[in-house]
């Protein structure tokens, strides 16, 4: 099996050896499919011994969410923003593009790292991972730990200045110009198209 290590930036090839396994699985790591059972099943019962004081709540943050706009693990549409976008105010188009397609807006390590999104956008092995019909990236560069998160997009929209970018090489569609150029115009389509 594969696990993350180091905080999403190392995976690892491990082996149970244990008689007793247990695994986590990330969503949309894997596609669900029907099964056959494959033998015999053994359940343990567990029993935790638990006291009053097991149950109490601390809270150590609170996160504000996007509002009205759906959630980014459960968008069928997702506009991604990567360090390309240039800063926290160029996310302004991104929203309202997500906004006009019913979508969610994500982004990369970098942007949280940077301090323009919240890390409850962050796409990757480390964040969210996305599964949507259409997944449009701007600005995004495409490492690996992005592409991972992303894996689950059934179509992939890059739209890049950077032609050899690993997201462009990756993706079923490319636009390779200015974010700032290309989301506007797109953007102003749609309103004409919904007028």
């Amino acid at each position: 099996m594969t696990r993350l290590r180091w905080g999403g930036s190392l995976l690892e090839e491990a082996r149970l050896n244990g008689s007793t396994k247990l695994l986590t699985v990330a969503p949309h790591a894997v596609a669900a499919e029907e099964t056959t059972p494959a033998g015999e099943l053994v359940v343990n019962t567990f029993t935790p011994a638990l006291t009053d004081k097991d149950f109490r709540v601390r809270v150590t943050s609170r996160v504000e969410t996007g509002g009205d706009r759906v959630s980014l693990g459960e968008a069928k549409l997702v506009v991604g923003g990567g360090r390309g976008v240039g800063s926290a105010e160029g996310f302004r188009v991104l929203e309202e593009l997500a906004d006009l397609l019913g979508g969610a807006v994500g982004c990369s390590r970098a942007v949280t790292s940077l301090g323009w999104r919240p890390h409850a956008d962050q796409i990757g092995q480390t964040g969210t991972r996305i599964a949507p019909e259409l997944y449009i990236a701007c600005g995004v560069s495409g490492a690996i730990q992005h592409l991972v998160g992303a894996k689950g997009a059934k179509r992939l929209l890059a739209i890049n200045t950077d032609p050899e970018a690993p997201i462009v090489t990756k993706a079923d569609y490319a636009i390779i110009g200015d974010l700032h150029q290309v989301i506007p115009a797109l953007s102003a389509e749609i309103k004409k198209k919904k007028a």
